[in-house]
């Protein structure tokens, strides 16, 4: 957990902005150290202190999604170096799975959808960039290096290093997500 926030922290840093203001003025990474202190408490092997520093992280949880807008469940999956741009209406399902060095802006929805066998949460690769108002939905594979341009609605899988936009999103290069992350 502490290596996972210290990446987190290394690449808020990136971006601009010293300790103080990264830890106490930066809504996103306030979102991203309760969910790695959840996680963590969700992936304890002893079940009375697992259940009860759950409540507590559960509390906490609702208090970030009240105070900043992001929802992210502790049992999501998200590699290191993860970086939320702008906070404000960021929603992932509790299934989600996301790789390292991925990047998010507001608006933000990972969500479930489909039908039959084709229900289910995206599965996220490593070094994507999700712009603002995004909707990524279903039984789907976004693979690595891919930008998905702001307001798309992601709902097929997406090969690596692509370019994506539109409602639904296509594919329009394959100039990939460098230079963003």
């Amino acid at each position: 957990m502490i290596s996972l926030l210290f990446s987190d922290y290394k690449k808020y840093k990136k971006y601009g902005g010293n300790f103080f203001t990264i830890l106490f003025f930066t809504q996103g990474f306030w979102a991203i150290f309760q969910y790695r202190v959840a996680h963590s408490v969700y992936k304890m092997k002893f079940p009375i202190v697992k259940q009860v520093l759950q409540f507590f992280c559960l509390i906490w949880q609702k208090g970030i999604e009240i105070t900043t807008g992001i929802s992210i469940p502790a049992s999501v999956q998200i590699g290191h170096s993860f970086y939320i741009g702008h906070f404000g209406g960021i929603i992932l399902n509790a299934k989600t799975i996301m790789g390292n060095n991925c990047n998010l802006s507001q608006g933000v929805t990972i969500g479930v959808s489909g039908q039959g066998e084709n229900r289910g949460v995206p599965k996220i690769g490593n070094n994507i960039y999700i712009g603002a108002n995004v909707v990524i939905a279903g039984n789907i594979v976004v693979e690595d290096n891919v930008l998905i341009g702001a307001c798309s609605l992601v709902n097929t899988n997406v090969t690596a290093n692509s370019v994506m936009l539109g409602v639904p999103a296509i594919k329009v290069s394959e100039k990939s997500s460098d230079g963003y992350i």
